[in-house]
């Protein structure tokens, strides 16, 4: 009676904390490019530098996602994400206060922390708490929070935020608001999910999945698409205001322009998931997008910038479609008690992606005085992004039907 309560009916209210949960996470995160050229030249700082201030939260869930998952399944999902949320808030708010590029450094890690502690967690949330049958639509949502905290963050921090204090400062300690108040709601009102005993059973089993992941040639092939994706999406999202102000935008359309990245691809998030199901299809998903990213980084060198709100859509559209299917495929490709250990090293290592991936656009920004050896560079990992896609093995329902 109690399965067939929980499989009618949708835990609207976990499922609200958890949005203002991924809205906290990603606004402090997606603030900075905007107010990159800013940092660069009141900490003087590289181009490269600059990088590493928007991507270590990204560092920090290679460093703690693994860790904190297993943490989690002793301690419960909701503790364990209430303490990240909370390293969130305080290292949001510190960066408001930072004076030199160790504190903002040392504080963005401290944030960071949280981040990575929180993030692997929402997808545990959501097959803890969410019915089997709508844990798709439930992760659809999640992920529309993650998505409008980042574009909301790239499209009013210049124009908005910044000319209430005109300091970097003031735009940090203005973002770090989201967290607190997320950090309140969650504590609040987010209740221990009553299923923790299928996670102490499958902890003990962890060291035998864990070897069983490691062997699955699949999987290192899907967490290979993961890295090119986040290498991709993440030097894009990074140095695109950079791109677009070096084509004659102000910082504030910059900002807006590189949004629309984002803003196109929340309705993809919500339908490409629907429309894969319903053609039993997988790989497709995952591999024309592909294709279409090779194209805008191409078309990205040479487009005017009028024109350049063409290619935000096409890269918004080819990420939010590739994004939510390579979430999803771990629980195709492995058996269910290897699930949470293959989403753990998907995750941990897939975002070593979107690490480098800024960094080497800084570098060469820094060398070269120019973003267009970046784009080559996105070029070739599209390319080889669609290559290892097609390796991968169709697990959707419409396999058989290809075979035939």
């Amino acid at each position: 009676m109690m399965q067939q309560e929980r499989s009618d009916r949708m835990p609207w209210g976990i499922l609200t904390s958890a949005w203002l949960l991924a809205f906290a996470m990603f606004s402090p995160m997606f603030c900075v490019p905007p107010v990159a050229h800013i940092l660069k030249e009141e900490l003087l700082l590289t181009h490269a530098q600059t990088s590493l201030l928007f991507t270590a939260p990204i560092l920090m869930i290679v460093a703690l996602a693994i860790p904190a998952g297993i943490i989690s399944d002793r301690i419960g999902v909701k503790k364990a994400t209430g303490i990240g949320i909370i390293l969130i808030a305080v290292g949001a708010m510190l960066r408001g206060t930072a004076d030199s590029t160790f504190s903002l450094l040392a504080f963005t890690l401290i944030y960071g922390a949280g981040f990575g502690w929180c993030y692997p967690n929402l997808a545990k949330l959501v097959s803890t708490c969410v019915p089997q049958q709508r844990a798709g639509m439930a992760m659809g949502i999640l992920t529309t929070g993650i998505y409008t905290g980042g574009g909301l963050a790239l499209a009013i921090t210049m124009p908005v935020i910044f000319p209430i204090t005109n300091t970097f400062q003031g735009v940090f300690l203005i973002w770090g608001i989201a967290p607190v108040a997320a950090a309140i709601v969650w504590w609040v009102m987010v209740k221990q999910p009553p299923h923790s005993v299928i996670h102490t059973r499958l902890a003990s089993t962890n060291n035998i999945s864990f070897r069983r992941t490691l062997r699955n040639k699949h999987l290192w092939l899907l967490t290979a698409v993961f890295i090119l994706h986040n290498i991709f999406f993440y030097t894009w999202s990074g140095w695109a205001p950079t791109l677009m102000m070096l084509k004659g935008a102000t910082a504030n359309l910059a900002g807006l322009l590189t949004s629309i990245t984002i803003w196109a691809s929340i309705p993809i998030l919500l339908l490409m998931p629907r429309l894969a199901y319903k053609l039993g299809l997988r790989k497709p998903f995952l591999w024309i997008p592909a294709i279409a990213l090779a194209v805008a980084a191409l078309g990205a060198r040479a487009i005017a910038l009028d024109m350049s709100w063409i290619i935000m859509v096409v890269v918004g559209v080819a990420t939010g479609t590739q994004f939510p299917i390579i979430l999803a495929l771990p629980v195709e490709m492995v058996p269910k008690e290897q699930v949470g250990v293959a989403s753990g090293l998907v995750l941990s290592v897939g975002y070593i992606g979107g690490i480098i991936g800024p960094l080497i656009g800084g570098r060469i920004l820094d060398v070269t005085g120019s973003l267009s050896l970046s784009l080559v560079v996105l070029i070739g990992v599209s390319i080889a992004m669609a290559g290892v896609a097609i390796m991968l093995p169709e697990t959707g329902s419409a396999k058989k039907c290809l075979r035939e």
